[in-house]
């Protein structure tokens, strides 16, 4: 009654009331013992973008077993944010675009895809061959990823499983009904589950192959989620490898190869947030691995409508994106489970190549300084812990020693990292020590069957017990070994107007490159496209 009492007298109707459990957390022993949810309202009266419209101040703790509430926080009425605006539908939408209109367009194929699609999930394209599956808690497994090599016709193993381990968004607040927002949505939620169908034509192109999922309800019964991931080839004008020579005379040398790529493609919606992820094959033998967030912001009420309103006050959680929203400052961190296995599985190892500064000796050289490249072998999880820095570079290279070119150099892939934020929250912060996989961006470890998932196994109201941190402070052997590369992709998000109400496709992005795996260019040979080849223009 409590609570009926808190929503009328915010005069918010029933009808118009729509409540969500976004986290359960572990916060301390007052919660533990029993599974307890979090719950929060908003308002959807006049939009179906209720996330716009929270009922800030009133929070409930729900036990789950007992099914009854056990905690209300009432911390009195702060005005609910108006409707206006929040509409996102292309149908419902009325305001005029001030912007020239940009012509339909797609990518034509005349002969069809390059790509083979055997027994539903073996993909074979160009020189790559991979599994894809469909996942419950990771949504999209890449595994048993193998590259031909162009000049000796060998299939060549690259990665045996490649999947986003665990997704972590913890949120800057911490008061009453904001500190337990940090969530994990693989290991809480699911990325499969979430992965609603894609929509054909905008998140994917028109040449485009889908593939289902099927997964468990919590009833056991098996749940279709259809166009769950598409597959499909991009070419966007980009260049594989060119050159143009000026230094000849009487030459007429100009070579160019385009690049096309194979793409697979999963978005989820967790809730308030969409997450595209994409997993990009070249015929060069890089991976390129990119998340990208769209979607709503978890917002806050409040009664301020314009910054002036603030004063000298300063919001502590975030700015005014909108009249009386708040948009929470919050991290988003995705742990990717790298298992690589370089021409086998048994005998890999992690090298850390620093690029080091030296000193020129007087009356040596012109110079003052220049870079000088020294290898160092992990020989332990401990060595291969690794904060990224612009001011001490590496690079980091995963090598089968026993399988050597031509030239002697050890057969590997680099991990080569792109845009990326570090978690900034104090080590004893209870979302860091469930979340302490973002100590670190990277990580290597021994490779153990029961560790996948970079929070634990079990990650509902858990403790921090069983995490990627966990593994690696045990500091067993990796030279020479089977184990498996870590990376932690993050990005910081400070909101802004412009997120609202739904917010433009952020995107970052890491690639697995070959470094000495191949004699030589791998794509030196392919042909280029010719005007003969294409159809013609309308």
């Amino acid at each position: 009654m409590e609570f009926n009492r808190s929503i009328e007298g915010r005069g918010i109707p029933f009808s118009g009331l729509i409540c969500i459990t976004p986290f359960a957390g572990w916060y301390g022993p007052d919660e533990e013992g029993r599974r307890v949810i979090k719950i929060q309202c908003f308002s959807k009266q006049d939009t179906v973008n209720f996330y716009m419209r929270p009922i800030e101040g009133l929070y409930l703790t729900v036990d789950m077993d007992k099914l009854e509430i056990i905690k209300i926080v009432d911390n009195g009425p702060v005005p609910v944010p108006k409707s206006t605006g929040t509409e996102y539908r292309y149908g419902f939408l009325n305001e005029t675009v001030h912007m020239d209109r940009v012509n339909p367009m797609s990518m034509e194929q005349p002969d069809g895809p390059s790509f083979q699609v055997e027994d539903g999930y073996l993909v074979k394209w160009a020189n790559w061959k991979f599994h894809i599956k469909p996942d419950q808690r990771a949504g999209m497994i890449i595994s048993q990823a193998t590259v031909r090599d162009s000049k000796t016709g060998e299939a060549r193993s690259v990665m045996y499983k490649g999947f986003a381990s665990e997704l972590f968004v913890p949120y800057m607040d911490p008061g009453t009904g904001w500190y337990s927002k940090a969530y994990m949505d693989a290991g809480e939620f699911g990325l499969g589950p979430s992965s609603m169908p894609l929509v054909p034509l905008n998140d994917c192109p028109r040449n485009a192959y889908y593939i289902d999922g099927f997964f468990a309800s919590p009833q056991g019964i098996p749940v279709l989620q259809p166009n769950m991931i598409c597959l499909f080839e991009r070419y966007a004008g980009d260049i594989s490898w060119r050159h143009s020579e000026i230094l000849l005379p009487g030459t007429d040398i100009k070579e160019s190869r385009a690049k096309v790529t194979l793409v697979a493609r999963m978005a989820c919606s967790v809730g308030n947030y969409d997450y595209i992820f994409d997993w990009e094959f070249q015929m060069d033998g890089l991976i390129r691995v990119t998340v990208a967030a769209s979607g709503m912001l978890m917002v806050k009420g409040t009664a301020y409508q314009n910054v002036e309103d603030l004063g000298e006050k300063e919001e502590d959680s975030g700015p005014l994106i909108s009249e009386n929203v708040i948009g929470v400052v919050h991290d988003h961190f995705i742990s990717f489970h790298l298992d690589m296995d370089i021409d086998g599985s048994a005998n890999n190892s992690f090298v850390k190549v620093h690029l080091e500064k030296q000193r020129v000796p007087p009356g040596k050289s012109r110079r003052k300084s220049y870079l000088k490249v020294k290898k160092y072998v992990a020989k332990t999880e401990k060595d291969a812990q690794i904060k990224l820095s612009l001011y001490d570079p590496y690079e980091f290279h995963f090598v089968n020693p026993n399988r050597l070119s031509r030239l002697g150099n050890p057969a590997g892939y680099k991990l080569v990292p792109g845009g990326n934020a570090a978690s900034l929250l104090d080590h004893d912060d209870p979302p860091q020590i469930r979340g302490a996989f973002t100590n670190n961006q990277i990580w290597v470890t021994r490779y153990n069957r029961s560790e996948q998932w970079a929070g634990g196994l079990l990650m509902y109201q858990s403790r921090g017990e069983d995490t990627l941190q966990v593994w690696s402070d045990r500091d067993r052997s990796i030279e020479n070994k089977d184990i498996v590369l870590w990376y932690t992709l993050g990005f910081h998000h400070v909101p802004c107007q412009e997120d609202f109400p739904v917010m433009p496709t952020i995107a970052s992005s890491f690639e697995l490159k070959p470094v000495n795996f191949f004699e030589s260019n791998p794509v030196l040979g392919i042909s280029p496209f010719f005007e003969k080849d294409l159809p013609p223009v309308c």
